[in-house]
């Protein structure tokens, strides 16, 4: 069976085929990073515009790749939600259509389910049951993970996600968006012992996150310099901050992380979303798993972003196990919110 996958919930776009038997056979992938930056953000508007230009030559892209052409597709899974209701409305329209088309059921997909399942494209995936932390730009979550559908919450972000305060605190350092990646690469020319910032919720029994209060303690660094009538902060100086912010939201990443692991006494650990390319959370964990005895996967670098290939995978399994979850009915609907822990188990 040949799955398309349709990703389109913020600012990339997505298409790949996914095969049951011969694995992911092709991806094309667009962000929109370039045409946002310039506004410090996600504009929504421009965000569901640019899907539109880019999701049939991505199609065709993906075609091509693969060797195969429109009539091969079994199948179509799109993001349903959450996300951009005017970027999911696109994704859906277009996979809907084809299905009508093509006569092909379709099928909404949960866009973290994508996530939290990309780490089984690996060559090496892990086996069920596992411990998920689901970091992206919007949720912050710890999962048991039983099997496909079978999501069990432990524990969630409480305001700020660890991507929001990633973005965040290196817009306060005058970084750029998207600030992730730029607050990581300063971080590793800063100074450990310069800032020592709030490790929030670390030491709390339960596996609930919050990084607001982190964020703010960025702030109130970078006002402090302003009183000392500092014009710009240097460049060391901002090194130095971006070091004190990640080593702290590593640290509590990889503290909940082991928590939540010794309390279900699983030993298999799963890192699903963008933040799950930060190399600093990376070797945080590897480190972790050595001296604890776990072992720790993430999904490969280009399937850490939104991307087509989780949900054409995530689709497919699904189908594997009920062949009935995909229809025929072409009057789409889209969630934008949409908790993972409503998802049946299939």
């Amino acid at each position: 069976m040949i799955v398309l996958g349709v990703e389109s919930s913020c600012d990339e776009t997505g298409l790949a085929l996914y095969d049951t038997e011969r694995g992911l056979l092709s991806h094309a992938l667009y962000s929109q990073v370039a045409m946002h930056e310039e506004y410090g953000g996600v504009v929504p508007e421009l965000a569901s515009r640019d899907h539109i230009r880019r999701a049939i030559p991505l199609l065709e892209q993906s075609l091509t790749g693969a060797g195969k052409q429109l009539a091969d597709i079994d199948a179509i899974a799109y993001t349903q939600g959450p996300g951009l209701a005017g970027a999911l409305l696109v994704g859906s329209s277009i996979a809907c259509s084809l299905g009508m088309a093509l006569d092909k059921p379709v099928l909404g997909v949960h866009h973290l389910e994508g996530h939290l399942l990309s780490p089984l494209l690996a060559s090496q995936p892990p086996a069920f049951p596992f411990i998920a932390l689901l970091v992206s730009g919007g949720h912050t979550q710890l999962m048991r993970v039983d099997g496909v559908g079978q999501y069990t919450l432990l524990g969630e972000t409480l305001d700020d996600a660890a991507g929001e305060a990633f973005d965040k605190s290196a817009k306060l350092l005058g970084l750029g968006y998207p600030g992730g990646p730029a607050i990581s690469r300063l971080a590793e020319f800063g100074d450990p012992t310069a800032y020592k910032l709030p490790r929030p919720m670390m030491h709390t029994k339960d596996f609930n996150f919050s990084f607001s209060g982190l964020k703010t303690a960025v702030l109130t660094v970078v006002k402090n310099h302003e009183e000392k009538v500092i014009a710009n902060i240097c460049e060391q100086d901002k090194a130095d901050i971006a070091r004190g912010f990640v080593d702290a939201i590593v640290e509590v990443l990889t503290a909940k992380c082991v928590s939540a692991l010794k309390h279900t006494g699983l030993k298999r650990l799963v890192i699903a979303g963008g933040v799950g390319a930060n190399a600093q959370l990376r070797a945080s964990l590897n480190a972790a798993a050595a001296k604890k005895k776990f072992k720790v996967y993430y999904p490969e670098l280009e399937f850490c972003t939104d991307n087509g290939a989780m949900i054409a995978f995530a689709g497919a399994m699904r189908l594997m196990i009920n062949p009935d979850a995909a229809q025929k009915d072409y009057a789409f609907n889209v969630r934008p919110r949409w908790p993972l822990d409503e998802l049946k188990v299939v």
